[in-house]
């Protein structure tokens, strides 16, 4: 089974944990968080029901191109366009080139662990 850890920091303490790590003052654990959202609602918006059905859906099924998965999953290809780009620059699927530059989605993971801070995080410790 493969996990995505997912973290909920500020912009801030997102920065601080980045700048961090490119100095030497910290190595990120391999239960750390690799993909990080600014609050919890953002993760929600992101990860509703349907979306977390369609990254389902391309774990499972492998579709070769947007068209494809917009067969599979019944939604318009605009729309699921729109939604995958966003997961892709979330980092929760890839988009590949594949013949005639048809994009590719896949999934990496097949669970993904949401670490939620309680209160103020200290970006530099491990949660664990």
């Amino acid at each position: 089974m493969t996990t995505l850890n997912v973290g909920i920091a500020t912009y801030a303490e997102m920065k601080a944990r980045t700048l961090a790590i490119a100095r030497g003052k910290l190595k990120p654990s391999p239960r750390e968080p690799k993909v990080w959202f600014s609050s919890a609602e953002s993760f929600a918006r992101v990860l509703s029901e349907g979306n977390r059905a369609l990254l389902a859906l391309i774990a499972e099924r492998h579709p070769g191109s947007l068209d494809a998965l917009a067969r599979a999953s019944g939604r318009k290809k605009s729309n699921l366009s729109r939604t995958l780009k966003r997961m892709a620059g979330c980092g929760l699927i890839t988009l590949k080139r594949g013949r005639r530059g048809r994009l590719i989605p896949s999934v990496g993971f097949d669970r993904i662990v949401l670490q939620l801070p309680l209160g103020k995080t200290r970006p530099h410790r491990d949660a664990a």
